[in-house]
């Protein structure tokens, strides 16, 4: 369960009408992405919620068991083998959380983006396409779909009306372009 310190939220104006929540990358924590806001340039008249949440602290393998914050673990150098399925629905499920508190707050879900970079934009992609209500959209950087051979039992009935944007840089050394282009 996280706490109001496990996550940042900035708000671009007064009474937001659309959230962000942006996941960061491994090793990486909740303030990675909270220099883009200013980069967007958005207008006065669109304020928007962002939520940049901790991912936890643990032990990731391919590191040599060293505790850093990661949204799963990570076991084998080959990404996508031994996958950690515990550790990825534990972290959809904070993602669904957080979707959830902002619905509560007045934003409707169909105006709240998932977003995240490599081990984020893993977690955003795999809870947004399985969430069970209609979001604006999905933005994945640097990533790939985890747990792919349970896409079918996910997928959610909103999951072919939701936009996906992924973008991928092709000399990525962390993640492979191919992982992101096989999602």
């Amino acid at each position: 369960m996280q706490t109001k310190s496990d996550f940042l939220v900035v708000e671009t104006g007064k009474k937001p009408v659309a959230s962000v929540i942006w996941a960061h990358g491994l090793g990486a924590d909740k303030y990675d992405f909270e220099s883009i806001i200013p980069m967007l340039d958005l207008p006065d008249s669109l304020p928007i919620r962002f939520i940049f949440p901790n991912a936890p602290i643990r032990p990731i393998t391919v590191n040599g068991g060293m505790e850093m914050r990661g949204w799963y673990d990570i076991r084998s150098i080959s990404i996508n083998e031994k996958e950690d399925s515990e550790g990825v629905k534990e972290s959809a499920r904070t993602l669904a959380v957080l979707i959830e508190e902002q619905v509560s707050l007045g934003i409707p879900s169909s105006r709240i983006i998932l977003a995240g970079f490599s081990q984020g934009g893993a977690i955003a992609l795999y809870q947004g396409l399985q969430h069970p209500q209609q979001l604006a959209g999905i933005i994945v950087l640097s990533s790939y779909l985890p747990l792919h051979n349970t896409l079918d039992e996910i997928l959610s009935e909103f999951a072919s009306s939701t936009p996906v944007f992924m973008g991928h840089g092709s000399q990525d050394p962390i993640v492979p372009v191919e992982l992101g282009l096989f999602t």
